[in-house]
């Protein structure tokens, strides 16, 4: 599904965000990003989503060379995508199911099918009995949860999780993990970037550098270290 082949991000001759990367990831994997701050993680999940662009090498997301994607075609990559970032940007001018239906009323949705699937997506989460509140008066967990919902309404093939429990306390980091395990069940494919070393997921890809050191298969599941 998602292949680098010797992709290279360069922004001048000293910053060099990720250099001669090799990685394929596969429909359905679940894959953490592990590594520092400044290891290339955010640059790799925005490569993805075709917000940044390799400087040399090749990348393709479903067949889709990213460097040679025109912009009229990034709407099509990007609505089988779901982007998490740190900063869940919640709009505060209106509730938590409108921010949820947004991605849906843009794409062109009916209001009565946005609002349906957004409750859903809301669901999903745990969070449809905070539908009618304002995004500023959830925790940082419950806003972490109505992004992911808000990024799973347009029913992504890949979610791109950007550090998605960064600054969160140990039970709701786990709630946040297991919304996005309970979307890898059905067959999405989950890319999530983190500071600690995860010790749970299909797959770890350890950063260092802007370059891989290492991907390694774990077997243990979310659920078993619960």
């Amino acid at each position: 599904m998602i292949e680098f082949q010797r992709v290279t991000k360069r922004y001048s001759a000293h910053n060099i965000a990720l250099s001669d990367v090799n990685l394929s990831i596969a429909k359905g994997e679940f894959v953490f990003l592990a590594g520092p701050s400044g290891a290339g993680k955010s640059t790799l999940l925005k490569m993805i989503a075709a917000i940044e662009r390799p400087s040399s090498g090749t990348l393709t997301v479903n067949g889709q060379d990213i460097g040679k994607l025109k912009s009229s075609g990034l709407p099509y990559l990007r609505r089988n995508l779901g982007l998490i970032l740190q900063q869940q940007r919640l709009l505060a001018d209106r509730n938590v199911l409108a921010n949820v239906m947004l991605p849906l009323v843009v794409s062109g949705a009916t209001s009565q099918d946005a609002e349906k699937r957004a409750r859903a997506a809301l669901d999903k989460v745990g969070m449809l009995d905070k539908a009618g509140d304002e995004p500023l008066s959830l925790s940082g967990g419950e806003q972490q949860r109505v992004a992911i919902a808000r990024a799973i309404v347009n029913r992504p093939q890949v979610i791109l999780a950007d550090e998605p429990t960064a600054n969160l306390d140990r039970a709701n980091a786990k709630k946040v993990l297991d919304a996005l395990q309970a979307f890898h069940g059905v067959g999405v494919t989950c890319i999530v970037s983190t500071h600690d070393e995860p010790d749970t997921a299909n797959r770890v890809i350890h950063l260092e550098r802007g370059r891989v050191l290492e991907s390694a298969a774990v077997h243990a599941s979310l659920e078993e270290s619960a």
